[in-house]
């Protein structure tokens, strides 16, 4: 019906080629228009202005020869104020920026090892999207951004790559439970070395405090009971100590069985045996 009318309708983001006899008239922008069809005048065809996106996979190799498949994708659009060279010079704008990707990109990736390639997408991004940009602007359309989405070594190459992280992972570990375990032995040590000299100490104190009761004791039992020496003093002591120990040894229910000498005369043994040690300790020390 609009042929008949010799109207045409021309929607939104799109614009119409209009030819006369064949040559190339004007560029209809959106909205209703005229088309007397008996003048010569005709619709050579629609462009859209629409942002467009090609993804493009492309195959190369990397610099330490690791075979890669590159995925960039391209956002693209043409312009309306060169529609008229959009329409006219290129057939098919896809293959044409699908053949630029795979130049750039098998130019740019064989300089680089595969872990650079990883680093330096936006590198790559950039001089796809340069070169684009030089190429297409001359047909009429825009490169608005160009991306490397995705980089895709061999299967094999991504297990090898996964197991040497995993092996790097793993040494980093060990190397710090070793350091935790170090530390822990340390810590052990200077504990228990605290503990070891806090005990010394409590000992020395121990057998300070025994000998300062001792002659207390010895003193005191002089001055109470006349014609008493100090040798008799300690000998009571160390008879009175006997007896506490071996009640103590009778009364503990998980003692072992002890043997000893005992009679009248073991205590008399008993006291010698002791004071010949403390004299010879004595006389070692001078």
């Amino acid at each position: 019906m609009g042929n008949l009318l010799c109207c045409v309708k021309v929607d939104q983001s799109t614009v119409a080629i209009k030819e006369r006899f064949g040559k190339f008239d004007e560029v209809l922008e959106p909205g209703c228009h005229c088309l007397p069809w008996c003048l010569g005048s005709q619709l050579a065809g629609h462009l859209t202005l629409r942002l467009q996106q090609l993804d493009v996979r492309c195959e190369t190799k990397t610099k330490d020869n690791v075979f890669v498949n590159v995925v960039a994708s391209v956002q693209y659009r043409a312009l309306a104020e060169k529609a008229n060279d959009a329409f006219y010079k290129l057939s098919n704008p896809r293959t044409q920026i699908q053949a630029y990707v795979f130049d750039v990109i098998r130019a740019s990736v064989p300089k680089l090892d595969l872990d650079d390639a990883f680093e330096q997408k936006n590198d790559i991004a950039k001089a796809v999207e340069d070169e684009l940009e030089k190429a297409m602007s001359a047909y009429g359309y825009e490169i608005v951004q160009t991306l490397i989405v995705d980089i895709e070594p061999d299967e094999h190459v991504k297990r090898a790559m996964n197991e040497i992280n995993a092996a790097a992972r793993m040494r980093v570990a060990a190397n710090e439970k070793a350091e935790a375990e170090k530390i822990i032995q340390i810590k052990r040590a200077e504990g228990e070395a605290e503990s070891k000299y806090l005990s010394g100490v409590g000992i020395a104190r121990q057998r300070q405090a025994i000998v300062d009761g001792l002659r207390d004791s010895v003193l005191g039992f002089s001055v109470n009971v006349p014609g008493t020496t100090a040798k008799d003093v300690l000998d009571m002591v160390l008879i009175t100590q006997y007896f506490d120990t071996m009640k103590e040894i009778g009364a503990a229910s998980k003692s072992s069985s002890v043997f000893i000498p005992h009679g009248p005369g073991a205590v008399r043994d008993i006291t010698t045996q002791i004071r010949d040690g403390l004299l010879q300790a004595s006389q070692h020390h001078e």
